[in-house]
């Protein structure tokens, strides 16, 4: 069972939840019914004190002597993560990085409901994707007064990005996933990802270089 706490929990526990998930989803996919916390630290390299440290956060979900139930796990951190539900999503800005996330139907599938792209060319406003409309950006905000939007994905140019975080923010939107190549400023209230895809680049130059 979860356990229901105001306590805020570490970012970097968080973000290992993905990758337990994961790992659970090919055992699953295995017929791998059960799992000891040192097996898991195997396949997923992170200790097993680490694992049982950042289950415990939300409650026991091991049994001493038997480890976990995989099919239990991957369910219980699925509601963790907040994937047993829908998202409404809206997509800002269709270059080629837009255009290959509304192409994404993975999203769709996993209950991420692309349901408005917006941009500001003339050349791409009117045109479908996945059966989609193009809107023109400047009928956002009007947008977001007649639907609840839970999250705004953000791929235009660092120069833009800003006024479109504006945007969502005024208009409710819950959480922001941001691809544009700059730190955003927003509310308190609304959740904000920054994704640097250069800084992953720059972090595999660093090993690559370490193995010559």
């Amino acid at each position: 069972m979860i356990k229901k706490t105001r306590e805020r929990v570490s970012p970097s526990v968080i973000r290992r939840l993905p990758r337990y998930r994961r790992r659970l989803t090919e055992l699953r996919d295995r017929g791998v019914t059960r799992i000891s916390s040192k097996e898991l630290s195997q396949i997923t390299g992170f200790t097993a004190s680490q694992i049982r440290q950042d289950l415990n956060n939300f409650g026991g979900f091991g049994q001493q002597g038997y480890g976990y139930n995989v099919e239990d796990l991957y369910e219980q951190v699925g509601k963790i993560l907040g994937l047993d539900k829908e998202y409404r999503v809206i997509l800002i800005g269709l270059g080629n990085l837009g255009q290959a996330i509304a192409n994404y139907t993975y999203f769709n599938q996993i209950g991420f409901k692309i349901e408005g792209i917006f941009d500001v060319s003339p050349q791409v406003v009117g045109r479908r994707v996945n059966d989609i409309k193009v809107q023109d950006y400047r009928d956002l905000s009007a947008y977001l007064k007649r639907n609840k939007i839970d999250i705004g994905i953000i791929t235009t140019n660092r120069d833009s990005a800003q006024e479109v975080a504006d945007t969502l923010s005024k208009g409710n939107v819950k959480g922001i996933w941001n691809f544009a190549s700059i730190d955003l400023n927003v509310p308190e209230h609304v959740a904000l990802e920054n994704v640097h895809l250069s800084d992953s680049l720059y972090t595999l130059a660093y090993y690559v270089n370490q193995n010559q």
